[in-house]
């Protein structure tokens, strides 16, 4: 058995190896963490774009300075039209730098820090693809959530909950429906924007800079990934030393069997001339006799003519054993011979027929012997 303990242990090892590896990968792409800034690091590629309210008769002001490690701009809101804006956006975009949607559906949050020069109020916007209103060139047409946040002169985290934005009751009405329709899905998304809203300061030059931007989610695909692989490779692992423990202890159990057969003078083995006629006599009796379940210390004395003393002397000399050793050693051999070679035994007959007329007495003394019970014994020969 000492070779499947060390296979056990070797492929216990391996398969624990193995399930810290494949939890630490899956676990890493469960929980998402995608930087939108610094750009260099980003796997999500898009570009800067500056909008101010000109096209609405306006003249807002909104000038870019960094978008590389940083999201640095400034604005000025001019009070000359009803609902004057300036903005930043991150437009996404293929590997050519054309625009192109983003699915941000596994995504549930955004977090930046920022710093604003004089105190404002900025709004946060998501512009998604609705597939009845939107016109792609339209950005007026897509369904576009928001949030509001404070900034001011001090660096501050912000954390916004993309599965909890609000779309705004006059774009729902500008295309007639209902205020209850405010859903909206993140699988096709053109751009974020972060610009100003009527509670920013007007006629101020305010410069914002925006930092660490990160896209923060969880994919559970891989949890379940995780939990179908583990299964199956633990449950390999487990039927593969099952039948190795059943193919090391099947070995085991025969080896024994072979090498003590030899050991136990009774019916079925050649007997060695003794020298001493006490011992013959002693050795040959119990061979004969083992099967009777009345056999005793006592009989044996009466039956042989040897003294108690010299029949525990004789069996402990020779054999290692005391009288009700040797005998169950008898007992037990002849009961495993029995159990590998006729096929339809049945184990109470087996216990009886060695002398044995407690069935449990008999399984217990069998299950110290081989380490199994007699059912387990026949079935692994």
């Amino acid at each position: 058995m000492l070779d499947f303990y060390k296979k056990a242990l070797t492929g216990l090892v391996v398969t624990l190896l193995f399930s810290a590896v494949v939890t630490y990968l899956c676990v890493q792409h469960t929980f998402l963490n995608v930087a939108l800034l610094p750009s260099e690091k980003s796997e999500i590629r898009w570009h800067p774009e500056s909008l101010t309210d000109v096209h609405d008769g306006g003249t807002s002001i909104s000038k870019l300075n960094d978008a590389h490690y940083s999201l640095d701009y400034e604005f000025t809101i001019h009070n000359i039209i009803n609902y004057p804006s300036a903005s930043i956006a991150l437009v996404f975009e293929d590997h050519l730098g054309q625009p192109e949607f983003k699915d941000f559906s596994n995504f549930n949050r955004l977090s930046f820090m920022i710093k604003c020069s004089v105190p404002n109020e900025l709004t946060f916007m998501v512009f998604t693809l609705d597939e009845q209103i939107t016109q792609e060139q339209d950005f007026l047409t897509y369904r576009t959530p928001i949030a509001f946040f404070s900034c001011n002169d001090n660096w501050s985290q912000v954390e916004l909950d993309l599965t909890r934005l609000e779309l705004p009751q006059w774009w729902l009405e500008m295309f007639h429906l209902k205020f209850s329709m405010n859903d909206y899905q993140l699988d096709k998304v053109a751009k974020f924007q972060i610009g100003s809203t009527r509670q920013s300061p007007k006629e101020i030059a305010t410069r914002v800079q925006i930092s660490e931007m990160n896209l923060k989610g969880n994919d559970w695909l891989y949890i379940y990934l995780l939990a179908a692989t583990l299964f199956v490779f633990w449950a390999a692992y487990l039927v593969w030393c099952f039948k190795q423990h059943a193919q090391a202890l099947t070995a085991e159990l025969k080896d024994k069997f072979l090498r003590e057969r030899p050991l136990v003078a009774y019916r079925q083995l050649s007997m060695e001339p003794q020298r001493d006629k006490s011992q013959k006599a002693l050795l040959q009796f119990m061979a004969t006799n083992y099967a009777n379940p009345e056999l005793s210390l006592d009989i044996a004395m009466a039956e042989t003519g040897v003294s108690r003393t010299k029949i525990n002397d004789i069996l402990k000399a020779e054999l290692g054993f005391t009288f009700t050793g040797y005998l169950n050693k008898l007992r037990l051999t002849e009961a495993a011979r029995l159990l590998a070679d006729v096929d339809e035994a049945n184990i109470a007959e087996i216990a009886y027929s060695v002398g044995y007329k407690n069935v449990s007495y008999f399984n217990k003394l069998f299950k110290e012997e081989y380490g199994c019970t007699p059912k387990t014994f026949k079935s692994y020969l």
